[in-house]
């Protein structure tokens, strides 16, 4: 199978990666996202993940094919912001495709995931491997599947998903 993960800058957040990318400031666009959901359903139809703030949530999920999932990744401890009375501890992960059904041996994903948040990665929004092994949980993902890391920013994705495939593990708390 082919799937895909997107973690493109958030809507409203392009300055945060503008020293990182010349075209960081299209992400402040809601009309970019519409065409990576599109791109995303065209390219991969047996299976996409995308992340986004909880505060575009509403925006950009009726961009969505109507048969897409919202999942949650909570943050026990997040970066907690001045004059934010209520802090942003999670964060959505729209999930479309994927296996049907665990029969065949893929990992049975939950629709949540409780990690905190990496720290001096080099890069705002770097997501932890529990977080990525989770991703690919989400989606069925089994050794040998292909899965493009559409923004691999620190490259932490496709290492864990690598190292998973080299060891032909579905049990991704193997992975280290």
């Amino acid at each position: 199978m082919r799937f895909a993960y997107a973690d493109p800058p958030y809507l409203g957040c392009g300055k945060l990666y503008a020293q990182h990318h010349p075209d960081a400031l299209v992400w402040d666009d809601p009309e970019t996202h519409r065409e990576l959901i599109h791109r995303l359903s065209d390219e991969y139809p047996d299976g996409w993940a995308l992340s986004l703030s909880s505060t575009t949530l509403q925006t950009l999920l009726p961009m969505c094919p109507t048969d897409v999932r919202v999942a949650a990744w909570v943050k026990p401890f997040a970066a907690f912001k001045k004059n934010v009375r209520v802090a942003y501890t999670w964060e959505p992960v729209i999930v479309r495709g994927g296996r049907k059904s665990s029969k065949d041996g893929a990992s049975v994903g939950r629709d949540h995931l409780a990690e905190p948040i990496t720290l001096r990665k080099g890069l705002t929004g770097a997501k932890p491997e529990r977080f990525c092994r989770w991703v690919l949980d989400l989606l069925g993902w089994m050794p040998g599947d292909e899965v493009d890391d559409l923004f691999p920013g620190t490259g932490v994705f496709g290492r864990v998903r690598a190292a998973a495939d080299a060891q032909g593990l579905l049990d991704f708390s193997e992975v280290s």
